[in-house]
């Protein structure tokens, strides 16, 4: 059972924070290149009279973008709670176990090597969501394997750092030896994009991060008792093991997926973990996964927002807004 103080908490701030999550994502529909009041949105997603132009507008591409930064935000956040419960540091992230460059280094395969190697055809089928999903999935295949060899997580975690490394150098070079334009193309991926997910990639994007989600919430209770380290956990009956598969195959499903689809958006993952600890005031998992699920949500929106506002890309945005707190966790860490 939660303590009553906790439970208040939660109480409190899971409706507010629901409501400012909804509140967002009408005004994100608002927000663009054409500003479309709010009784427009409404008439255009309930089938009203409405400029057809605004209709498409909004049904077409700020809809799927609003749903997309949602479900992004809340898959980033929950799988960088996981990793820094599992590794047990504060600054481990969603791409700690190499997902990112993984991701990264299918899609430079396909931007920039596959053309220089005349490979474009046969390369080209599985389109840059698939690329960077399949090279996601290889790292995160090798890790699990070795992390089922080797019981300490941290050597996981060094290792895990290791091949992220190995793997970004081989992108370097990759980088080094491509065209301009090709080179153009694998830059503007890694800047992340909420806008470029098509609604059928969406039927794939959404059912793969309930997947992750639900098998989030299946390791609550693992979580709460990894909070103590392994060694603990495993005295408490926790088959450590299997719990780590499970938090793993939930990691790869949420920051693969999103990666796949919207490429590598940085600290959200980071930062906001830290940021539901502090707003909620605990620890309990029961209480961060779904708080991590809202607090995700309600950032990348305003992140979404920002970056039509401003006409500047995510990453940039979410950069601005996860440093100033990894920052603060650093500082406070070093207090303790």
């Amino acid at each position: 059972m939660m303590s009553t103080p906790m439970a208040k908490r939660a109480c409190l701030l899971f409706p507010i924070s629901g409501a400012l999550l909804l509140f967002l994502f009408c005004l994100d529909l608002t927000v663009g290149g054409v500003t479309i009041p709010l009784s427009n949105v409404w008439r255009a997603l309930t089938g009203g009279d409405c400029p057809e132009q605004e209709r498409l507008i909004i049904v077409n591409i700020r809809l799927i973008k609003g749903v997309v930064a949602i479900f992004a935000g809340a898959a980033l956040a929950v799988s960088g709670l996981q990793m820094q419960t599992l590794f047990r540091n504060p600054l481990a992230g969603p791409y700690v176990l190499g997902i990112s460059s993984g991701a990264s280094l299918g899609v430079a395969i396909l931007m920039l090597a596959a053309p220089t190697l005349g490979l474009t055809g046969a390369v080209a089928q599985f389109g840059v969501a698939g690329a960077a999903w399949i090279g996601a999935s290889s790292i995160l295949i090798v890790i699990a394997a070795i992390g089922h060899r080797i019981k300490d997580i941290m050597v996981v975690l060094i290792l895990g750092m290791m091949f992220s490394s190995g793997v970004s150098a081989i992108v370097q070079i990759l980088q080094f030896l491509s065209k301009d334009e090709a080179l153009k193309s694998f830059v503007i991926w890694t800047m992340g994009s909420l806008g470029d997910v098509t609604t059928s990639q969406l039927w794939i994007l959404i059912p793969a991060v309930v997947i992750g989600l639900f098998l989030g919430i299946v390791a609550i209770k693992p979580l709460n008792l990894l909070l103590f380290g392994e060694e603990y956990a495993s005295t408490m009956g926790l088959n450590v093991g299997r719990s780590r598969k499970i938090l793993f195959l939930s990691t790869t499903l949420l920051a693969g997926t999103v990666t796949a689809f919207c490429g590598p958006i940085g600290f959200i993952g980071l930062a906001l973990p830290h940021v539901a600890r502090m707003m909620f005031n605990t620890a309990d998992h029961r209480v961060l996964v779904p708080g991590c699920i809202l607090v995700g949500g309600v950032t990348m929106v305003v992140c979404d927002i920002l970056s039509k506002a401003f006409l500047l890309p995510v990453n940039a945005i979410t950069a601005l807004i996860g440093i100033p707190v990894v920052v603060w966790v650093v500082v406070r860490n070093s207090r303790s």
